[in-house]
């Protein structure tokens, strides 16, 4: 077979696909508040292209679930209400627990030291503070977790967790925000803790300490709704 049989036409990324793809990444790694509304002609102009690409991924965003459909041509990040973190936090432990285990017999020392890097840039910028917080230390949490479930080497599995994290980026960025107001609490010692029971080859303490580390997060939202449910009412980050 000749070296021209061997090849196939490439397909260009449409813009609409550049649009969608740089929206959503913006929602996993937490750049936006529950509540915040995204509007058609503010992200055209922000990103520099027409309104048709934007009305486009923002409408496969909404069928993700990722985002509320709002007239007037905009969106809105969902509210945060008890249902909808009960409801993420359960999805959440039980597929990607799923996924820390498959992963497990894949990752490599070099894996591991990675994970630790990251978590040392996490506890870095937990030390900066500043307004930033909650998008920097989202990005990563996120290069945390998906460099494991990643070694999972699930092309199904993947998919189902990005839409998870979609629909947590806000959740996931208020927790750190609240993690940085409270000072001194310790936001990555669950994710040393799934490095050494990973290290160690043990399954169920590794889906413990993933457990536990996605349960923090959505526990600091709830108790923040417990205090104060009417002040909240009136915050639309919370709902």
């Amino acid at each position: 077979m000749s070296s021209d049989d061997a090849l196939s036409p490439v397909g260009r990324e449409t813009l609409q696909d550049r649009v969608y793809a740089q929206l959503r990444r913006s929602l996993i790694n937490g750049m936006f508040d529950a509540g915040d509304v995204l509007r058609i002609v503010d992200l055209a102009e922000k990103l520099q292209t027409s309104t048709m690409p934007v009305r486009e991924a923002l409408a496969r965003l909404v069928s993700e679930q990722a985002l509320e459909s709002l007239p007037n041509r905009s969106a809105r990040v969902p509210l945060i209400s008890r249902d909808r973190l009960d409801d993420l936090a359960r999805a959440r432990i039980l597929i990607e627990g799923k996924m820390v285990a498959m992963a497990l017999p894949n990752l490599s020392a070099d894996d591991f030291a990675a994970l630790r890097q990251i978590n040392v840039d996490c506890d870095a910028a937990f030390e900066r503070h500043g307004k930033d917080i909650g998008h920097v230390t989202s990005e990563l949490n996120q290069r945390f977790h998906f460099h494991i479930y990643n070694a999972a080497r699930s092309q199904v599995l993947i998919p189902i967790v990005e839409s998870l994290w979609l629909q947590s980026g806000a959740i996931i960025r208020q927790a750190a925000h609240i993690h940085d107001e409270q000072g001194g609490l310790a936001a990555t010692n669950h994710h040393y803790a799934l490095i050494a029971a990973l290290e160690r080859g043990d399954v169920q303490a590794s889906m413990q300490a993933l457990s536990d580390d996605i349960s923090r997060s959505f526990d600091l939202i709830r108790g923040r709704l417990d205090a104060a449910p009417a002040a909240i009412a009136k915050d639309t980050r919370y709902g």
